[in-house]
């Protein structure tokens, strides 16, 4: 007969408070309670006889708190801060949360809180590995055939079991499909084209959990309990944050850094499509622009910048770029910026990548640079700084930060499941096993880090990122992520507003997507699969890309791109294109109150844009809407999500209102924000939404800076009038600064108050 082996005891057999940190072990592992603030605690749990002291590059809060106490009780241990309590069950060692009022906020599973499993973790060999290229429109990728692997150590798979009460939850980055709380939802949390993985998120119920890890991982709510799996560490980690939501994001930003302060062009209008293919067709575009009155303050180059069979060159191709510096500084002669793409991964044969090889410093099995060294992020922007730095570039697009995709080279789309496997074995052989996740985060160090360091002794130039990747801490890096390579659909359109919102509430506030998405025909491959395949002369994606565009004025980043047809207004006719520059004109019109509330995320850590539930938990029915949203501090965007003018086919529709349906939530009236028009709060009504109007409210007593729509940022000046709404008053703290620079961390800007 088989013998049952008893499991080790999690009862807490001694307890001791070192300096600012509670330790209670037991004969399965060692719990360390470390209070950062009044309402913050750390939560490590070891099964080892001591924690692993890695590097955490996500958290910069290193700082002691000492205000708390502790007791012991018959069956618990009560841990007492200003604003939160923890309790330790003393048979099991599970934690349960309690606001300053006793109120229960969260729990972990009573009788098993978290399962440890030991695994031995491998690494591509330091030898020739037998790869092959693949394409893919994220261009060629480098796939392992045959793995020669070395052991690199032993890690640990970590289960922790809680409980979620009558509450909604929000975060964990950005997944590919929208929905509005994630209760009832199973996540995996890896990088992909078009996911985002962020350790992170909030509850209506009042609190907020960070997970310290730099691996993947898995959220499971479903009828077989609650769980988050983690799939490499040697600890467990956590942050509980206790607070509102607003609040949560404050302590997710004293833990892991202030968000850098973007310069104030990168709020205007963003022109970028695949690809601009010559220095005249760039200036050409800005030049047309600036002749029909459209508000850009930034134009895109996109890949293949490089000459032929240079992949990831830092470099221009000469025939078509025969003076980039001259072509940038055009640019900047009409008040306009430059951002370029680059990439992480550079082909055989060029000048680049055989600098990298020459000093070993990429990565296994690839073309990719090691972003995790030092010295290869180093080199990385000392390429650029002997070309596009150089010349006069504002900005950097790190495209593919991810930088591995499997799921994109296959025909057809693969299962959720089976692209977290692969991805699993594609960057975990390659980078460390347990940073597979956060490749991003060190490539955007590198360009941050270098970037200041090669401007201290002239002009500062804030760094402006735009990447597809991102993790823990990297809102300290001028980063402004987007949705990936999207494919146009009304599915998609309303699956990026709430996409969008659960990234933002992960911590990260700087976000935007492809205006109209990436993909607008079908092709060959699953993930090539928009509906429109006549583009531009389809009245249907007209309508489409018009509410898109409308939507995303009024994203921190207003940026148009994609291939299958050009971006630029003027290829949308008529009515569309009417619509299109009223949006455009609207966006710079809002400029003050947008960089005002931009200025704020970094001054008192605000989030630009926000689910509703964020400002108004208590109402309910805010808890599952996902096309509505806040932007900024006073205004609630309504997008619109549904064709009401034509079917796919381009015919008209019929018997369609031109309006939408608008929760407006309780606790204050709401007032339209051009015609003024009251809305009483608590109500849900029809409100018209025409092709030219997406349906926008201000909170009662908002007081929005706004000035005259101007041709680019610099041209429209500081001028502003404030727009006061009635109702009892919200006094409004305007911010301004330089717009570029960093004095304003040296304390060089305003606040006024209107």
């Amino acid at each position: 007969m088989l013998t049952a082996m008893p499991p080790k005891s999690r009862t807490i057999k001694s307890i001791e408070r070192k300096e600012d940190c509670l330790y209670l072990c037991s004969e399965y592992g060692m719990l360390c309670l470390e209070p950062k603030s009044g309402s913050i605690v750390r939560i490590r749990f070891a099964v080892s006889k001591e924690f692993s002291g890695k590097e955490k590059p996500g958290i910069v809060c290193h700082e002691a708190f000492s205000e708390w106490e502790y007791s012991e009780e018959e069956d618990r241990v009560m841990l007492t801060m200003p604003s939160l309590k923890v309790a330790v069950n003393r048979s099991s060692s599970a934690l349960s949360f309690f606001d300053g009022n006793d109120r229960l906020l969260f729990s972990q599973d009573p009788e098993q809180p978290v399962e440890f499993e030991a695994f031995d973790s491998y690494h591509l060999a330091d030898a020739e590995q037998k790869t092959k290229q693949i394409e893919t429109a994220d261009g060629k990728k480098d796939v392992i055939e045959e793995p020669l692997k070395t052991f690199t150590g032993r890690s640990y798979h970590i289960r922790i079991h809680f409980a979620l009460g009558d509450e909604a939850i929000y975060g964990f980055g950005q997944q590919e499909k929208g929905c509005a709380s994630l209760r009832g939802k199973h996540l995996y949390l890896h990088q992909a084209n078009r996911k985002i993985a962020i350790p992170m998120f909030v509850s209506t119920n009042g609190y907020g959990i960070l997970t310290d890890t730099y691996a993947p991982m898995i959220f499971h709510d479903g009828a077989d309990g609650t769980y988050l799996y983690l799939e490499a560490d040697q600890e467990l980690d956590q942050y509980f944050i206790a607070g509102n939501m607003n609040e949560v994001i404050m302590g997710y930003r004293l833990l892991s850094g202030k968000a850098a302060l973007l310069p104030k062009w990168a709020f205007g209008y963003v022109q970028s499509q695949e690809r601009y293919e010559s220095q005249e067709e760039i200036l050409g575009t800005v030049a047309k622009s600036r002749e029909l009155g459209i508000g850009m303050d930034c134009i895109v180059l996109d890949w293949l910048s490089w000459g032929d069979n240079q992949w990831g060159q830092k470099s221009y191709d000469e025939k078509r770029f025969p003076d980039p510096a001259a072509m940038i500084g055009k640019l900047h002669e009409e008040h306009v910026h430059f951002m370029i793409s680059i990439w992480p991964n550079m082909g055989d044969g060029t000048e680049n990548h055989e600098e990298f090889a020459a000093k070993r410093l990429l990565l296994p099995g690839s073309g990719v640079y090691d972003a995790l060294k030092k010295e290869a992020r180093d080199l990385y922007f000392e390429q650029l700084k002997r070309t596009h730095f150089s010349y006069g570039t504002d900005a950097w697009w790190c495209d593919s930060s991810e930088p591995y995709t499997p799921e994109w080279g296959h025909g057809m789309r693969p299962e959720e499941g089976q692209v977290y496997q692969e991805y699993l074995k594609e960057a975990g052989l390659r980078l460390p096993y347990e940073y597979s996740n956060s490749f991003a985060l060190y490539h955007a160090l590198g360009i941050w880090e270098n970037q200041r360091e090669a401007m201290k002794d002239g002009a500062e130039k804030r760094v402006c990122n735009l990447t597809r990747s991102a993790y823990t801490g990297q809102q300290r890096y001028g980063t402004v992520m987007w949705s990936g390579d999207t494919a146009a659909s009304w599915e998609t359109l309303r699956d990026q507003i709430a996409i969008g919102l659960h990234f933002s509430v992960s911590g990260l506030p700087f976000w935007t997507t492809d205006i109209g998405a990436f993909f607008v025909k079908r092709g060959n491959v699953w993930y090539w699969n928009g509906e429109y395949d006549e583009t531009t002369d389809s009245k249907a994606y007209c309508e489409l890309y018009v509410r898109w565009y409308q939507f995303a004025a009024f994203l921190p980043m207003f940026r148009a791109h994609g291939t299958d047809c050009r971006r630029e207004l003027w290829n949308f006719r008529d009515e569309f294109y009417d619509a299109l520059l009223k949006a455009n004109r609207l966006r710079y019109r809002l400029m003050p109150y947008i960089y005002s509330e931009a200025g704020k995320v970094w001054l008192k850590d605000r989030s630009m844009i926000r689910w509703l539930a964020f400002d108004f938990a208590e109402d309910k029915n805010t808890w599952e809407i996902r096309d509505q949203f806040l932007f900024g501090e006073s205004l609630m965007v309504c997008p619109v999500t549904e064709a009401m003018y034509y079917e796919k086919d381009g015919s008209g529709r019929k018997d369609v209102l031109k309006s939408r349906s608008v929760y407006f939530p309780a606790g204050c009236d709401w007032y339209d924000l051009l015609s003024g028009e009251r809305y009483a709060g608590g109500s849900r009504q029809e409100v018209p939404a025409p092709l030219d109007v997406i349906p926008v409210f201000a909170r009662e007593g908002s007081v929005i800076p706004m000035a005259q729509p101007a041709r680019s940022t610099e041209e429209q000046g500081e001028d502003y009038e404030a727009k006061r709404f009635p109702g009892k008053a919200r006094p409004y703290e305007f911010y301004s600064d330089a717009g570029d620079g960093y004095g304003y961390e040296r304390g060089e800007y305003k606040l006024v108050i209107l």
